[in-house]
Formats: C-alpha cells, sequence, structure tokens
C-alpha cells in the first residue's frame, strides 16, 4: 500500500476498565515487516495519537449535526415560502373560478339562480285602515288609521322568460313573469278581510281631470253611484283590483277595475336586457335597456337613467365603499344603497347595505334629488323630503312613494295623520350581499303607497276638505332569504373552501417559520459553543 495502513491499536489505561481505540496511519511502506510490534515503532508518536483518538469523533459528530440543521432550516424556509406563494395562487383560482361561477350563460351557479330565485320572496301588506271616515270627509279632521298585518303573498316564483343570449353584444333579454299568491299561514287573516280606504277613483279626479266643466259632470256620476271619499273594500279587491261603481257608469269607454297593483297577475315585466359579464365580470347582471330604453322619460338629467341591477345580485368582489345600484319597475326609478354593517347569516358573512336618507332627500339636502322633484306646490317649491311624486309613470294619477310610517319624511308630511310610528328597524331597507360573489342572500325592500288628496269644490265628496293630504293606503315588505339547505351548500362549496384554503396557507407558513426559526437558532447555538 503505497499510502500506508491503518494500525488500530486498543490501550489499556491504569485506570480499570478504560479502553482507548485508537486509529493511526502507519508511515511503514507497503512491502515491510508486518510484524513489527507497534508499541515500539519509530513513526508512531503517542501523545498525537492519544490526542487525535480522543478528538476525531467529537469532529465529526459536530458536522453531522450542523448540517442535519442547516438541512432542517432551509426545509422550513421552503414550507413558509410554499405556504405564502400558495397564498397568491390560491386567492387567483379563487378569483378565476368565481368570475367564471358569476357569467349569465348556460351551465355557470349565477344563471341557475338568476332564471328563478333560488329562495321564497315573499311580499308582506301592512293595510292602513281608517277609523274615522266621516270626520275627515266633513270636518277635514286628522286622518286615525291603524295598522293592520301582514297579509303575505308569495311572488317571483316563475321563472324568467323569452331568455334569448347575445354573444355579440354579451348581453341577455328576457320577460319578468307577474304572479302572486297568498299565504295564510304567514298571514294575519284572509283575503276577504275588509278595510276602510280612500276611494282610489274619487280622490284622482282633480288630478285627471282639472276642468271645472268635466268636474261637474263627473260628480253626478259619483253621487249616482253612492260614491264617497272613503270606502270599504277586501284585501283582495284593493290589492289586485275590483270594478268601480263610479268609473262603471262614465258614458264612454274607460277601464273601470281599480286596484293599488292593478294589472298583476297573469303579466309580465320588461323586456330587459342585462349584460352576461362574458367580456367584462364587472358588468354582470347590470341592465342595459328596460324596455328597449337606457332612460326613463318620468325623469330629466340623471335621475331618469336606469342604473345597476334589480337587486338580486350584483358583480362579484364586492368592497366595503361600494355603492350597490339597483333599478325598480315598480316605482320606476334607480335606487342606491351604502354600506352599513357586517353580519353573520347562517354562517356566512355578508355585507349589509342599506338604503340611506338621502334617497328621498330634498334637493336643498341632497343636490342630486334635483330633477325627482317635479312639482313645486306640494313640495312647497321642493323643500319637503321624504316622498317621492311618480304620477308621471302611474298615468296620471297621484301616487307618492316613501318608506313605511314616513320614517325619514319632513315632518309636516305625517302631521295631518294619526297613528303613525316610524322606526329604522321595522320600516329600513337593507340587501345582505356574499361579499366574494355578489349573491344577494337576504333582503328586505320597504316602501309605503300613498296617494295625494286635494280639496275639490265642484267634487261633494271632497269639498269638505279644507287642505292638502297625503293619504298612506298601504305599505310592503319585499322580503327572502336563502334557506337552510342552500345555505348549507353555500357554505360548504364556497365559504368551506376558501376557508380551507386559508387555514392550509396558514399552517404552511406557521409551521415552516417555527421549523426555520429552531433549526436556525439551534444551529447558531452549536456554532457558538465549538467556537468556545
Amino acid at each position: 500500500m503505497s499510502d500506508g495502513w491503518l494500525l488500530e491499536v486498543a490501550v489499556q489505561h491504569r485506570e480499570p476498565g478504560l479502553v482507548s481505540v485508537m486509529t493511526c496511519r502507519s508511515g511503514i511502506e507497503e512491502g515491510k515487516d508486518l510484524s513489527v510490534n507497534p508499541f515500539v515503532h519509530p513513526n508512531i508518536q503517542w501523545k498525537n495519537l492519544r490526542h487525535q483518538a480522543q478528538n476525531f469523533p467529537a469532529r465529526r459528530m459536530g458536522c453531522n449535526r450542523n448540517c442535519g440543521l442547516i438541512t432542517g432550516a432551509v426545509i422550513g424556509a421552503v414550507v413558509a415560502l410554499f405556504g405564502g406563494i400558495l397564498m397568491p395562487v390560491g386567492d387567483m383560482l379563487i378569483e378565476k373560478t368565481v368570475k367564471k361561477e358569476s357569467v349569465l350563460e348556460e351551465g355557470t351557479t349565477a344563471f341557475k339562480n338568476w332564471v328563478k330565485a333560488g329562495a321564497n320572496v315573499y311580499r308582506q301588506f301592512w293595510i292602513f285602515d281608517v277609523q274615522n271616515p266621516e270626520e275627515v270627509a266633513v270636518n277635514s279632521s286628522k286622518i286615525k288609521v291603524k295598522q293592520r298585518g301582514p297579509y303575505t303573498y308569495r311572488v317571483r316564483y316563475l321563472a324568467k322568460d323569452i331568455i334569448t343570449q347575445d354573444s355579440k353584444t354579451h348581453t341577455v333579454s328576457f320577460l319578468r313573469p307577474k304572479g302572486a299568491i297568498f299565504e295564510p299561514s304567514l298571514s294575519v287573516g284572509t283575503e276577504n278581510d275588509t278595510f276602510t280606504v280612500l276611494n282610489l277613483a274619487v280622490a284622482a279626479i282633480p288630478h285627471l281631470y282639472p276642468s271645472t266643466f268635466v268636474q261637474i259632470i263627473l260628480n253626478v256620476l259619483i253621487k249616482n253611484s253612492n260614491s264617497f271619499m272613503f270606502q270599504k273594500r277586501t284585501l283582495k279587491e284593493l290589492l289586485w283590483g275590483y270594478k268601480d261603481p263610479f268609473l262603471s257608469l262614465v258614458p264612454y269607454s274607460i277601464p273601470t277595475t281599480v286596484g293599488v297593483f292593478y294589472p298583476y297577475n297573469n303579466t309580465a315585466d320588461g323586456i330587459y336586457k342585462v349584460f352576461s359579464g362574458k367580456d367584462d365580470i364587472s358588468k354582470v347582471a347590470r341592465i342595459d335597456t328596460y324596455k328597449g330604453k337606457k332612460h326613463l322619460s318620468y325623469w330629466p338629467s340623471h335621475c331618469g337613467m336606469i342604473n345597476g341591477t334589480d337587486g338580486a345580485t350584483f358583480p362579484p368582489f364586492i368592497e366595503k365603499n361600494r355603492v350597490l345600484q339597483f333599478f325598480s319597475a315598480d316605482i320606476c326609478r334607480s335606487f342606491y344603497a351604502v354600506f352599513g354593517a357586517e353580519i353573520n347569516l347562517k354562517g356566512i358573512p355578508v355585507y349589509r347595505f342599506v338604503l340611506p336618507s338621502r334617497v328621498f332627500a330634498s334637493p336643498l339636502q341632497n343636490p342630486d334629488n334635483h330633477c325627482f322633484c317635479t312639482e313645486k306646490i306640494i313640495s312647497k317649491d321642493c323643500t319637503l323630503y321624504g316622498v317621492l311624486d311618480i304620477s308621471k309613470c302611474k298615468e296620471g294619477r297621484p301616487v307618492y312613494i316613501s318608506l313605511p310610517h314616513f320614517l325619514h319624511a319632513s315632518p309636516e308630511i305625517a302631521e295631518p295623520i294619526e297613528g303613525l310610528s316610524p322606526n329604522e328597524e321595522e320600516h329600513s331597507t337593507y340587501l345582505d350581499v356574499e361579499p366574494i360573489t355578489g349573491f344577494t342572500l337576504q333582503f328586505a325592500q320597504r316602501l309605503q303607497i300613498n296617494m295625494l288628496v286635494k280639496p275639490a269644490k265642484n267634487i261633494v265628496a271632497l269639498k269638505g276638505l279644507k287642505h292638502n293630504y297625503l293619504v298612506p293606503i298601504l305599505w310592503l315588505n319585499e322580503t327572502a332569504t336563502i334557506g337552510d339547505e342552500k345555505a348549507e351548500m353555500f357554505r360548504n362549496q364556497v365559504i368551506g373552501k376558501i376557508n380551507l384554503l386559508a387555514l392550509i396557507e396558514m399552517i404552511l407558513m406557521s409551521v415552516g417559520a417555527v421549523i426555520f426559526i429552531a433549526f436556525t437558532i439551534s444551529y447558531c447555538a452549536c456554532r457558538l459553543k465549538n467556537a468556545k
């Protein structure tokens, strides 16, 4: 062996039982006598041999330990880095999936729930029953009302009809069929319950026929039909229509059926055309045109713009500072809602957006509302607030809308009415929107329908009045809440997967960071000990 050979020597020390195993490299070259006594060989330095034998295993163990610590630190760093990389990658995958499923086209989750409401939608009614009709008609006294309700109907249970996709403009056109089914179990009475309410036909005459001559003729017909300022009507008649005895006597052809929501059943609203979101998800479900128009003729300037969606869904990834816009065909205008609070709805975190008081504010309070003030007398030169004249979209009938019980309205509007008690919790409008998908999972749209009644000296039924009345007829709450089964499905398929991904990201980052820090500290401590 040209490099010499390894000589292992066992030395018995004087201390009992202590044996040192020493390995040394002999300077004896290959071919020399191997029977030489190693204890007397001149190339063996016993002092150095003892020192090397004691330190070689320690150095070998130190090297292995340091390498292991460095490897552990590297593994921890890699795990933490992977967790960090997974965050943007995971968010990107979630965003891609949500955008794909939010498009209004065949096969997506959004389209399925958009065609037909995924939850039962109810419309609850509270009727203002007038307690002193004769006092009001004769002496122009304050109107005493008693609220009765709720009377509940299921609505929006019919699927959208005549759905047409346009791939060039990325829009969807459709009709929305109307229907209402009475729900006795959710009501305080029946559709045959009777109320004393304003006579809708008589109250509208001074507005529809301002001519003195015409009013005198119509007054004869009113008396012959035994009609008065107030009348008794069943719930079903008041809401969905009845044949008016006074109008039936008019000698020329006019509609003789009257009702707050007449006609409703077996009719359709639209045509709507909305964006599918295929080319731009930020426009999904936004209304492009309504009945072929982008702008309503009832209001000038920006007030006539058709803005937002129908309120059932909004573009995904909603921020708290976003203003949600939605259009209501029933009241012929667009509205908006602002962030109010974060709430938990059946285990699903949602943002509650509320209708602010500025929506019905006067132009003095909110200059943007100047184009909603279309008359100067009743509004006292547009200084009153809290009500909106929608007569132009109701064929001239003097219909005004407000929040229930004149919430957020000028005090003098409600002053002639007794029995009102507005409060924010029961009478405000809100939408609970899941911010990732933009789906509305719960909402309450609350509005009051009022009718303006003016004194008319040529009409016996109204000549006793000394001032104008804004008479509340009823208020409604159109509401829906995601069902328990749908909520569980939403939690599992959307919230659960997102939370699981976030948990995995946090575990990887936390475990990786702990491993990295622990092994790094151990390595540094070991190096410091060896240095000493």
